[in-house]
């Protein structure tokens, strides 16, 4: 248990709040871990003796932001990311809450494995830790986990992480059951009979590398039946890091016609294309796959108009030696949790999506698709927020990162955009 904080009043601020409409100077008040008022009319006369007060110096003050899918490789792989060096990044990277993949070893299949999640991340005491339940035992899409128990001890959701669940009893049983606890089922939307044994997306590029491709099928054929199955069951379909146009395209559908479907994208697939994969860059390799431009362009699209719900890091830390190999042979997958603020900031600046926008696929985004009472400025709320500065210019260097992974796509990237305050339940756990 972390000792109780004082009061921590944040004043001259540019307040940015999707959820409660807040949007123009103000201030923040933080007591006993809650928010005790939040608007204009908060400054340096609001707190009550002893309360700390910092002047944001005109910066936008938000939620704090929301990572819904990160690896943190704890337990069982500890050398290429652990709680504390994940929280630790997370923090830096503006984050105050990170959902975790059960895809550990062992498989967070139990609800021993997601107390023990929980517990360890309250003992460091840094950004909230939450956990997903796998949906089959051992992530094998053979047999339900049990649901019911992981859910009375937390867990937001349900997934095969980087798996798709395959088969379509299995998935419909999913939806189904999750539906009892008002709980997600959430989907790595790829067929794998056509996405195995691909690296990178289908095309000619690939072709002129002589590399194996995933074609963009995969993706969307895989959706549109698990769409077709939440219309089913009733059921609430999250579609994990899509990439590709006709799948933003299916959900857009399924929305129009009233189906529980939810989506989120991560900034790979709305920064970089299959380009990036360049004379067979392993550090560009994620799954699904870089897609074409206009899949690029597509999913900016999707974020501008409502379609794409949220935007996670898809943080997947990994040994130096699992990319250091033939592409073909090298692990998919790149760490997020520092970059994921700054690059979805790069829309911004692009003019391609407002930043109110951009704050609310971060903060009310996954609290919606959730459930979580974080993402929010509003009073009694908890007292997570981001002091963000965005237009503080910085080049992406991976060997500084928190992270004991070093394998981002963006490395020296120049950005704009940092988190310069990271605070949870009032205390302040990150601050450049």
């Amino acid at each position: 248990m972390m000792p109780a904080s004082p009061p921590l009043l944040l004043t001259n601020a540019h307040l940015l709040c999707p959820d409660s409409g807040l949007d123009g100077p103000g201030g923040v008040l933080i007591a006993d871990e809650r928010i005790v008022a939040a608007g204009p009319n908060v400054r340096e006369s609001a707190g009550p003796e002893g309360t700390r007060t910092i002047d944001c110096k005109g910066k936008h003050l938000t939620p704090g932001l929301i990572d819904m899918r990160v690896q943190l490789r704890d337990p069982g792989r500890e050398h290429e990311e652990n709680l504390d060096s994940g929280t630790m990044a997370a923090a830096a990277g503006g984050i105050t809450s990170i959902v975790c993949l059960p895809n550990t070893e062992p498989v967070m299949d139990d609800m021993s494995l997601i107390e023990f999640i929980g517990r360890e991340a309250r003992k460091i005491g840094r950004v909230k830790v939450y956990a997903y339940g796998a949906a089959t035992r051992r992530l094998k899409g053979e047999e339900l986990a049990e649901m019911g128990l992981m859910s009375s001890v937390g867990a937001l959701g349900f997934t095969d992480g980087e798996k798709a669940i395959a088969s379509a009893r299995m998935m419909r049983l999913a939806l189904s059951y999750a539906a009892g606890f008002g709980k997600p089922i959430v989907q790595h939307p790829e067929e794998p009979s056509l996405s195995h044994p691909g690296g990178m997306n289908e095309g000619e590029f690939a072709t002129r590398l002589g590399l194996p491709g995933i074609p963009a099928a995969a993706e969307v054929i895989m959706a549109e039946r698990d769409i077709r199955l939440a219309a089913l069951t009733g059921g609430h379909l999250h579609l994990a890091h899509l990439s590709t146009a006709a799948a933003v395209d299916a959900v857009r559908k399924a929305k129009a016609e009233g189906i529980r479907v939810t989506c989120d994208t991560a900034p790979h697939y709305f920064a970089l294309n299959e380009t990036a994969v360049g004379d067979y860059r392993t550090f560009a390799k994620v799954t699904p796959p870089l897609r074409s431009e206009d899949d690029r362009q597509a999913i900016i699209d999707g974020l501008a108009d409502g379609t794409i719900d949220a935007v996670a890091s898809d943080h997947s830390p990994h040994d130096p030696d699992m990319k250091r190999l033939p592409f073909a042979a090298a692990s998919a997958g790149v760490v997020g949790l520092e970059t994921l603020l700054p690059i979805t900031l790069t829309l911004v600046h692009q003019n391609r999506l407002p930043l109110v926008r951009a704050v609310e696929v971060l903060t009310t985004g996954p609290r919606r698709v959730l459930g979580l009472e974080e993402g929010s400025l509003a009073k009694g709320g908890p007292g997570d927020v981001t002091v963000v500065d965005i237009d503080k210019p910085w080049r992406v260097d991976a060997q500084a990162f928190r992270s004991r992974s070093k394998n981002s796509a963006f490395d020296k990237l120049p950005v704009q955009g940092r988190a310069d305050l990271t605070v949870v339940n009032g205390r302040i756990i990150h601050q450049a």
